[in-house]
């Protein structure tokens, strides 16, 4: 009976669910927790389950993705309610970290809810922006303040908020959007003694964060200023001066303009105290002021103009935003080209500190020397190929650079033009190869046949034959009256004949021997050179 009874036991102990010590399974964990973010405020938020026993608190913690424990979670220590807020200095808003709660209830406790890892940054919401107004005339000027001002949520992101105006006319005026990246902004174009309300929203564009609109806020426009204020005005450059001007009725008035930094209104709430004056632009008395360029430093600014007559003076004028890089004129680039057969590959080079951290568009012309017709191409890229060219045609190129800002463009001066011929294409070097070949084919033989005549002509006029000619070698039948001819070492004795003189003979066969023996005594030799000829009465005698 004993041992039923304890394996009884033991079948009991096993089915029944493993509770952690201290705990007990009628006090159960808080559900649908949940992190809430805005701005600097860091909020845990959970539902409260409907338990018998009363007296219930509940507690969390937090672990770090360095940290391999938990660490109780300040402000959110013995909380009665079912929110607790964890706000803290120490914590980095760009770490992952975790969160745990549970109930509590005397010395026991339920099991943790733990939610998933997640990084403060990402699950905070940007909050509502302070807003203080001013009413004038015809304008309202606006102050606003960071979201989150003071906190480390947004440390980094305080120059990338944009504000959005909403504003209208009340009661039931049409809404008017403006929107601005600065924290002073004054909205024109407003009637006299007219209430507007309005409200101002933060967007974090980079990040996508959509913010919350802030507290709508009103205001009177005041009765119509005695001066006017200074219209249109604007900024242009003559010489190295920039020259300002703007539009006024005729009157006896005076006029001033001052100039601002334009991150002093990105940086300061209020920046009515960090205006400066423009030289040679106070106390004029036209409607227009000259000063020397480099009188503001390389920038964005704001200028204003206001009208004065004796102790009455006018609003501001419209502020006009101008960058002094924008009026800087823009050398032209350098090109270097490269042909090909078909092709042209054009390189620009462009360096300039006004464009550091500007987009830069390059613009080149192409057009053939014989041909007035033009060929625009526009790249982002500084090197351009050109293809379905034409083999060995001259070819021109000049180019320019186009300057974009968000705010404004330019472009430089076009460059000299320059000019390149194409390479021959793969057909018309096989023809030529071709062609060269036939050439060859013909020019080879006769320039062979005309070195042989050459040749020949050398050799004969500079390395004679060492052979006689033929029609002085046939009337030498011997070969020792041959070598009369040839150069020797010792110089040959001539040879005498002596004819007989005979009854036999006849008279013609004897004219004919004596021909024949002055032909013979004519030549020359190359022995001593002295010879003797036979008298033409002597008959048969002959001298050595």
């Amino acid at each position: 009976m004993l041992a039923v009874l304890g394996a009884m036991a033991l079948v009991l102990v096993a089915g029944a669910p493993w509770v952690p010590p201290g705990t007990t399974e009628d006090l159960r964990p808080p559900q649908d927790v949940e992190v809430y973010i805005m701005d600097n405020d860091f909020a845990l938020l959970w539902s409260r389950n409907h338990e018998s026993a009363s007296n219930v608190t509940f507690s969390a913690e937090y672990q770090t993705s360095e940290m391999d424990y938990w660490v109780k979670l300040p402000g959110c220590q013995d909380i009665v309610d079912t929110k607790c807020n964890f706000s803290s200095p120490k914590l980095d808003v760009y770490e992952e970290m975790k969160l745990r709660i549970r109930a509590e209830k005397g010395n026991h406790t339920s099991s943790w809810n733990e939610l998933d890892s997640f990084i403060l940054f990402d699950k905070a919401r940007v909050g509502p922006p302070e807003v203080h107004v001013e009413a004038e005339d015809r304008a309202a000027v606006i102050h606003i303040s960071h979201p989150g001002r003071g906190g480390s949520m947004w440390a980094l992101d305080n120059f990338s908020f944009r504000y959005y105006i909403l504003i209208w006319e009340n009661p039931s005026g049409v809404k008017k959007t403006f929107s601005t990246d600065n924290l002073t902004e004054r909205i024109f174009d407003l009637l006299p003694e007219t209430t507007y309300c309005l409200e101002v929203k933060a967007v974090l564009v980079r990040e996508r964060k959509n913010g919350a609109y802030s507290p709508v806020v009103c205001l009177n426009t005041t009765v119509e200023n005695m001066v006017p204020a200074p219209e249109n005005v604007q900024v242009y450059t003559k010489n190295s001066n920039f020259v300002l001007k703007w539009t006024y009725a005729p009157a006896d008035v005076t006029f001033r303009a001052q100039w601002l930094p334009a991150y002093s209104k990105r940086i300061h709430r209020d920046d009515s105290d960090k205006w400066k004056p423009i030289p040679a632009c106070e106390n004029v008395r036209t409607t227009h002021c000259t000063f020397p360029q480099d009188a503001l430093a390389k920038g964005n600014y704001f200028i204003r103009v206001q009208a004065s007559n004796g102790n009455n003076t006018s609003f501001w004028s419209k502020e006009i935003r101008m960058n002094s890089e924008q009026y800087i004129p823009v050398l032209p680039p350098a090109i270097v080209m490269k042909p090909s057969s078909e092709s042209l590959h054009v390189s620009v080079s462009f360096h300039d500190s006004t464009s550091n951290f500007h987009s830069l568009t390059y613009e080149i012309i192409i057009w053939k020397n014989t041909s007035n017709t033009e060929r625009r191409i526009v790249e982002r890229s500084p090197e351009f190929t050109i293809a379905d060219l034409q083999p060995l045609t001259v070819y021109c190129v000049r180019a320019r650079v186009l300057i974009e800002t968000y705010s404004w463009n330019k472009s430089s001066g076009f460059s000299d033009a320059m000019c390149e011929e194409t390479k021959p294409g793969e057909a018309f070097i096989t023809i030529w190869i071709a062609g060269g070949l036939v050439i060859a084919s013909l020019v080879i033989p006769l320039v062979v046949c005309a070195l042989r005549s050459l040749l020949s002509c050398l050799n004969y006029v500079f390395f004679p034959s060492l052979k006689p000619p033929s029609n002085i070698a046939e009337y030498f039948s011997e070969p020792s009256l041959k070598n009369l001819l040839l150069l020797t070492t010792e110089e040959q004795t001539e040879k005498c004949f002596i004819i007989e003189n005979t009854d036999s003979v006849s008279v013609k066969e004897s004219t004919q021997a004596e021909d024949e023996h002055k032909t013979y005594a004519s030549q020359t030799s190359q022995d001593s050179g002295h010879y003797s000829n036979e008298d033409e009465n002597a008959g048969s005698e002959t001298s050595e």
